[in-house]
């Protein structure tokens, strides 16, 4: 078990290799200084956010050939795509989806977004405090990085 890490109670493990690949490519396009990789929320994918008693609902746009490293999310969630075709990498492969579909994401999860056609994808969270401050719901809701989740989940069992 040299390559895998246990990351959540419900015992899910994830594989050590992609935690540093995903990490490293983050790392890489996070210092980089070239014009076409966007670090944050941008015009070049641009989000929407809605809510709902209890739901805060995330709305992104991304062009064809787009790339999105996602966020390290806290809890189970569901995502949706709405328009157009996707690759998504995670720890457990590389999937296919054409919309519409939707997947059911689990905890701890990092995503790897390729954009084959134009695409709507859509990140449907639980918001039980009504939290409508964007800034103050991405903490509530993600981790920076898988250490700080492995403290989270430690701190919250």
């Amino acid at each position: 078990m040299t390559n895998e890490i246990q990351l959540n109670t419900e015992n899910r493990v994830i594989n050590k290799d992609f935690i540093g690949k995903v990490t490293a490519l983050e790392q890489e396009m996070l210092n980089s200084d070239l014009p076409g990789i966007v670090k944050g929320n941008s015009d070049s994918f641009p989000l929407t956010h809605s809510f709902s008693d209890g739901v805060y609902i995330r709305e992104m746009f991304m062009a064809k050939g787009g790339f999105v490293i996602g966020k390290l999310h806290k809890y189970n969630h569901t995502w949706f795509l709405l328009k157009g075709e996707l690759e998504v990498a995670t720890e457990d492969g590389v999937n296919h989806y054409i919309a519409p579909c939707y997947v059911n994401a689990p905890c701890g999860t990092k995503r790897v977004i390729h954009a084959i056609e134009d695409s709507i994808f859509i990140n449907v969270h639980a918001n039980p405090h009504n939290i409508t401050d964007i800034e103050t719901l991405e903490k509530e809701l993600v981790c920076d990085s898988y250490e700080d989740y492995e403290e989270y989940k430690l701190l919250n069992k």
